[in-house]
């Protein structure tokens, strides 16, 4: 390996269900320990640690990340993901008939976004204060490199008619004003730019009707001008979830990897590997019985 080549590993839907999970649980331990043992400088879970947006959930993944030491802003990145923000079986139960006007459902909805970001605030502004919420800018100055993760929230509130499923993403407007203000822009310079959101810009992709179909319900709504933000960052790299299957893909220049679903293949992940001279390798890994 290349001296001072700083080492990202890359998770995502984890959808745990509780304590009484305990294979899953069993193979954080596992993975946070191998991730520790060979020298990983920065995790990255993008999305889905529950599967039914119960905070209970977040917590165990929080505990297993302390225990690995782990749970520091310079060690991990989180960011929610669908399962974690809508419970989509209350929501077709309950929310649509007491609350049938989309503001209201927005409303609720924010407020569960900005639950998920304070509970995980170490792991975002690295302190008490500071804001809460996303998007943020998180820089880390290593010794052979400067990475800066653009870390955007691309899950949108459940709707009966445009997000049946509440799979559907939108990265809002604001968000990515945000990104390109001029601030932001002079912060990112000099730095590796890698995106961070929870939904694929590419599912299928096909001309199949059943795989269109499929598409729509797990399409990120607004992925064209996602693209344009990642230019103007001049982003090398995006990381997401959302859609389990681990690959990687190139759009205009800029490479995407999927972190697959820890859920189904709980012993792969995605390994990035950059160098001081700003290049990078990607590999999925899958650990096997000697690297227990």
């Amino acid at each position: 390996m290349i001296k001072d080549a700083v080492k990202i590993a890359h998770i995502s839907d984890l959808h745990i269900s509780g304590v009484q999970d305990r294979r899953q649980i069993d193979s954080l331990d596992r993975l946070f320990d191998h991730f520790n043992t060979t020298g990983y400088a920065h995790l990255v879970i993008s999305g889905d640690l529950s599967n039914s947006a119960n905070p209970g959930d977040w917590k165990i993944i929080r505990q297993k990340l302390e225990s690995h030491g782990l749970y520091h802003w310079d060690k991990t990145t989180v960011i929610p993901g669908n399962h974690d923000l809508i419970h989509l079986e209350e929501e077709m139960r309950f929310y649509n008939a007491l609350n049938p006007l989309p503001r209201v459902r927005k409303k609720a909805f924010d407020r569960r976004v900005l639950e998920f970001c304070i509970f995980f605030q170490e792991l975002i502004t690295g302190e008490e204060g500071g804001d809460k919420g996303v998007p943020f800018i998180k820089i880390i100055n290593y010794s052979s490199v400067r990475i800066a993760l653009a870390v955007l929230n691309s899950v949108y509130p459940w709707y009966p008619r445009d997000n049946p499923l509440g799979a559907r993403g939108y990265i809002s407007p604001g968000q990515l004003r945000a990104l390109g203000s001029e601030s932001v822009l002079k912060s990112l310079k000099d730095c590796v730019v890698i995106g961070i959101c929870h939904h694929a810009y590419k599912v299928y992709g096909t001309d199949s009707p059943i795989d269109q179909a499929f598409d729509w319900t797990m399409e990120l709504k607004n992925r064209d001008e996602f693209l344009e933000s990642m230019k103007i960052i001049h982003a090398k790299l995006v990381l997401h979830g959302h859609f389990h299957r681990f690959q990687n893909y190139e759009v205009n220049g800029i490479t995407f990897i999927n972190g697959g679903s820890f859920r189904y293949h709980p012993l792969c992940f995605s390994e990035l590997v950059i160098d001081g001279n700003e290049n990078f390798t990607q590999q999925f890994i899958t650990l096997n019985q000697k690297n227990k």
